[in-house]
């Protein structure tokens, strides 16, 4: 698949669907709204403590629900317990949010997993076997593009990078990661998504032959600037215009 041609590059993503007060981030309203305007929707999903893909960002419960505790120690029963930002929309697992779209916009999923790798990624690819929309992910672990790499290599993946500031990482982990040094032996990505702030840089400019995607651009004015260096964007709080 020639990705330059496809609709990661066509039109801005969405990302965590096209969210507001009334419809959360990563809730089945936002995506709805981005299925109304003609995005392409990024999403997120993590599992919960019996295998359930769910499409939710932070590992704590707490600034989205109000509810102390991590996502992570969740059954799929408790998910019905649980609204996101004072609204009556719930944490969605995957499968719901497949039936909702439906194929009718492409669905970017990032895939987020800092512990081993195996079992979120199978029920993710299980999930996505009868699915007929157009679907890529993308992970900033380089072992879970791997995974799909060998298991689902015609879903397309994206490494995901950025500049790390502020995040919790070791000197070496943190080098490696921004500088994609797993990209050609271990992940290898078909695409780039990075960290729009920190374009342009060297690093990126060594995978031009990938598309590459920057995260996460959030005014107009960034969308100027940083246009000129990727080939589309991921844009919350604002719609780009182009």
């Amino acid at each position: 698949m020639d990705l330059f041609n496809s609709w990661l590059v066509e039109t801005p993503i969405a990302h965590r669907g096209l969210h507001d007060k009334t419809a959360p981030e990563n809730s089945l309203a936002a995506f709805s709204k981005a299925i109304e305007n003609g995005y392409p929707i990024e999403l997120d999903v993590q599992m919960l403590s019996d295998g359930t893909p769910v499409v939710f960002h932070d590992e704590s419960l707490a600034r989205l629900t109000g509810n102390d505790g991590y996502l992570r120690f969740l059954n799929k029963s408790d998910l019905d317990c649980l609204t996101l930002a004072g609204t009556k929309e719930k944490i969605p697992t995957l499968e719901q949010v497949l039936h909702l779209v439906n194929g009718s916009t492409p669905l970017l999923i990032e895939i987020k997993n800092t512990s081993k790798v195996g079992t979120l990624e199978k029920n993710v690819i299980d999930l996505l076997k009868n699915y007929t929309g157009e679907v890529a992910i993308q992970s900033f672990n380089p072992f879970v593009l791997a995974y799909f790499h060998k298991h689902a290599p015609s879903i397309p993946r994206g490494q995901l990078s950025g500049s790390f500031k502020g995040e919790k990482l070791g000197f070496l982990k943190r080098f490696v990661l921004k500088h994609m040094m797993l990209n050609k032996k271990t992940s290898k990505p078909d695409f780039i998504s990075y960290e729009a702030r920190a374009l342009p840089n060297n690093t990126v400019r060594k995978y031009k032959k990938l598309p590459l995607l920057a995260w996460c651009v959030r005014n107009q004015a960034e969308y100027l600037r940083v246009v000129k260096y990727c080939d589309n964007v991921i844009f919350e709080s604002f719609e780009p215009k182009i």
